[in-house]
């Protein structure tokens, strides 16, 4: 079982930026890969950015690429999202999850989930 929290969301005006953190309960966090999810309201949950086990391999959504980066740090069993440029669109709960597959852009590959934290862009 691996429990993640995630924090750092809040709220920031359009161009801003935040940074979301997301801290693993398991040693063996560096053996997961991490994802971010979002989720808006009346909106499916969507895919967002993912990691390998090392960092060397990383992935964007299209909607973000340019503007939000993903990190990890193994030491400190920690994932992080530095979110540039935000948009209002940006607008969403964010997850944090980890995945027993060496990369994974789909959520049904995902085995466990942070609770979210809430990320609100004004115009």
């Amino acid at each position: 079982q691996v429990q993640l929290v995630e924090s750092g969301g809040g709220l920031a005006q359009a161009g801003g930026s935040l940074r979301l953190s997301c801290v693993a309960s398991r040693r063996t966090f560096s053996s997961y890969a991490m994802g971010w999810f979002r989720q808006a309201p009346g909106k499916e949950r969507e895919f967002v950015a993912a990691i390998n086990w090392n960092g060397g391999i990383t992935d964007y959504a299209d909607s973000v690429k340019g503007r939000f980066t993903i990190s990890r740090d193994n030491a400190k069993n920690a994932v992080y999202l530095q979110m540039n440029s935000l948009k209002p669109e940006d607008t969403a709960v964010y997850y944090c999850a980890a995945s027993q597959r060496t990369l994974a852009y789909s959520a049904r590959y995902y085995n466990y989930w942070g609770q979210g934290t809430q990320v609100t862009v004004s115009s």
